[in-house]
């Protein structure tokens, strides 16, 4: 069983320490004791704690429907340019999201810092990595 310390849960979450332990006294996240006596939150509590108070992004502003689920709302950051080819940088909340396109692709949807866009992604490989990549 995977545990985390308060710290750690704290840098998952994007808070202080603080408010880890905030949560833990009203009850909202369970701790437990690990063998060298630190108050430690188990894997699971804390990934369904994740989830159910994950910050809310920005509406999808385009109104689109799409098969694609994974949507991320934010603002372009970046856009680099030459003859063929554009990279385009968007910041989504604490994610940051490259994507490269046609230069004509970016120039058509007028991509330049500061304008609100919508990232859609749909990919058939997903690559899933953990800390020591244990077999």
């Amino acid at each position: 069983m995977t545990q985390f310390l308060i710290r750690e849960a704290a840098e998952l979450l994007a808070v202080s320490d603080d408010t880890v332990r905030r949560w833990i006294d009203a009850g909202s996240l369970p701790v437990t004791t690990n063998e060298a006596g630190r108050k430690v939150i188990d894997g699971v509590a804390l990934a369904e704690f994740s989830r159910q108070h994950a910050a809310a992004l920005p509406a999808d502003p385009s109104g689109v429907a799409r098969s694609a689920r994974n949507r991320f709302v934010g603002l372009v950051t970046r856009v680099v340019m030459d003859g063929v080819m554009a990279q385009v940088e968007m910041q989504c909340g604490p994610h940051t999201v490259v994507s490269l396109m046609s230069s004509e692709a970016a120039r058509d949807l007028n991509l330049q810092p500061g304008t609100l866009a919508v990232a859609v992604v749909k990919a058939t490989t997903v690559i899933v990595e953990t800390p020591g990549g244990s077999s």
